[in-house]
């Protein structure tokens, strides 16, 4: 009998004694590993935006409508410190920017400069929060539809509708 409590008694140490030198071990690991930088990937995260839809006025009147994805970065920590949603913000300085600078015009594609587009939509965002928290507006999709397109888009629909109901085949009545 006392051989079997000393096997167990023995065995818990060795037990006790692994799990203790492994958790010692692993706390050297990870306080020798680098934090992760800023850089590409690492300590960021991205805001995707909803596809944002704003019309595009001259002279008072309705040019196009210019249809952007756009993908925000910032420090994931900075992030979590918002009380407004980074979407909302995010969206509401696309909205400002278009609206309010006369340089955006997504009608004359050869006079547009995206660089620019994008740092001063990261400029705007980064004013209105009062610091530097966005670090980079990527685009995702980008789109100028003139009216001329929405039109010719909505012509094509009611065309191809009314074709396909003029080639189904017509029901006799009366038959059972």
């Amino acid at each position: 009998m006392i051989k079997l409590v000393a096997a167990a008694v023995w065995i818990a140490a060795a037990t006790a004694g692994s799990v203790f030198y492994a958790f010692q071990q692993a706390g050297e690991v990870a306080a020798a590993a680098p934090a992760p930088e800023a850089g590409a990937f690492g300590g960021l995260d991205y805001v995707r935006l909803n596809v944002v839809s704003v019309p595009q006025l001259k002279n008072g009147e309705v040019e196009g409508y210019f249809l952007a994805r756009l993908v925000f970065t910032a420090p994931a920590e900075r992030l979590k410190q918002l009380v407004v949603p980074a979407d909302a913000m995010l969206t509401d300085a696309v909205y400002t920017k278009l609206y309010a600078d006369p340089s955006v015009d997504f009608s004359q594609v050869d006079t547009l400069d995206i660089d620019a587009f994008r740092a001063g939509l990261r400029d705007a965002v980064n004013a209105k929060i009062g610091e530097e928290l966005i670090t980079e507006v990527l685009i995702e999709q980008v789109d100028f539809l003139s009216k001329a397109d929405i039109r010719r888009a909505s012509f094509r629909g009611w065309d191809s509708a009314a074709a396909a109901a003029q080639t189904e085949p017509k029901k006799a009545d009366g038959g059972h």
